[in-house]
């Protein structure tokens, strides 16, 4: 959400996709009526693919904008990936973060890559889908999913960074958090409220992870999610997302169900719930589907619309934004861009309205 003279600006990145993690050159859209209506998207520059050698080439991905007011620019970031002959490419080359800055006046500029030497990082790191915190004094705290070569499983960290409205810098890594099952732990994303600091994790071990921190740096270990009486989620390797709004913690998120128990990692529907910030458990009580699942998750799965991969906004004191890309793998990958809207009116603001 863009600050204007005369109210908000909305912007958002997107890209098609058109097979398992093939993705499209990066675009842009805005809407100034709050999301009634949008521009036509529009490429970024420097965020498509180009050739690498023989049949190989490179692209960005999993970019996510944030507005940074210290600056006037919004900073958009995602990371670098691989294709071979149009599919994705196995191996992956090295893979980092790639970002660009928009400046107050439209413009945006080139990509960069965010610098980070570390025996650690030396096959992947990343920061993609992520939630980053913008700090009082216009420095970031961005999460980062990391491994070196020869290890499977990655570990996650979060990296203090200075920005100055054209380069992003690395000025420290916190502590490292890890969990040996596949890949490891997978796109952080972070939120702060009331001083505390707090991180979710997908994971590969049918849970998904979060552990909160004073500084944003030193974090307690990861604990899966779980209901207020212990029972835990069963997630399958798919990403969660914070919502923080009128002074409440809320997460966004997939889970296991009677009625998804056939959808491929149980991506759909989304779901919302209060999240105690005590003891990092969720409020079942609380618990709403904020993105219905559409079409029949039990006997025809194949047909229905999933949707793990999603982002939230905060933006207004009255309103939230939860947008969501669909996809269809066995319809021609076809799916539409979903944005639902939580209304805030409850006097206690314990819990979204609807």
């Amino acid at each position: 959400m863009i600050p204007k003279a005369d109210g908000v600006e909305a912007l958002m990145t997107l890209q098609l996709i058109s097979g398992s993690d093939v993705f499209g050159p990066v675009h842009w859209s805005t809407s100034g009526d709050l999301g009634q209506t949008w521009t036509d998207p529009q490429p970024i520059p420097g965020l498509g693919r180009h050739s690498i050698g023989e049949d190989h080439q490179e692209g960005v991905c999993d970019v996510v904008p944030d507005y940074h007011p210290q600056t006037g620019t919004v900073l958009a970031m995602g990371h670098n990936v691989y294709y071979r002959r149009g599919v994705l490419a196995r191996p992956q080359g090295p893979r980092y973060p790639v970002y660009v800055v928009r400046d107050g006046e439209g413009r945006w500029s080139r990509p960069q890559k965010l610098l980070w030497d570390d025996p650690r990082a030396t096959a992947i790191y990343t920061s993609g889908c992520s939630q980053r915190i913008i700090l009082p004094d216009g420095g970031l705290l961005v999460p980062l999913s990391f491994g070196p070569k020869g290890r499977a499983d990655r570990g996650v960290a979060s990296a203090r960074c200075t920005f100055d409205g054209r380069t992003l810098s690395i000025v420290r890594v916190g502590g490292e958090l890890r969990n040996s099952a596949g890949r490891g732990l997978l796109e952080p994303s972070l939120a702060v409220l009331d001083g505390r600091y707090y991180m979710t994790m997908r994971a590969e071990d049918g849970r998904g992870y979060a552990t909160s921190s004073g500084d944003g740096l030193a974090w307690d270990p990861p604990r899966a999610w779980a209901w207020q009486d212990g029972t835990p989620l069963e997630m399958s390797t798919t990403q969660q997302h914070w919502l923080v709004h009128s002074g409440g913690l809320f997460l966004v998120y997939t889970r296991k169900a009677e009625e998804n128990v056939n959808v491929m990692r149980w991506r759909a529907p989304l779901y919302v719930a209060a999240v105690d910030r005590e003891s990092l458990r969720l409020v079942r009580e609380s618990e709403q589907v904020v993105m219905p699942m559409i079409g029949d998750g039990v006997n025809d799965p194949n047909h229905v619309a999933r949707m793990g991969n999603f982002h939230t906004t905060a933006v207004s004191p009255e309103m939230s934004w939860i947008t969501v890309g669909e996809t269809l793998p066995h319809d021609g990958w076809h799916g539409n861009l979903l944005l639902a809207r939580i209304h805030w009116s409850r006097p206690n603001r314990s819990a979204p309205a609807g």
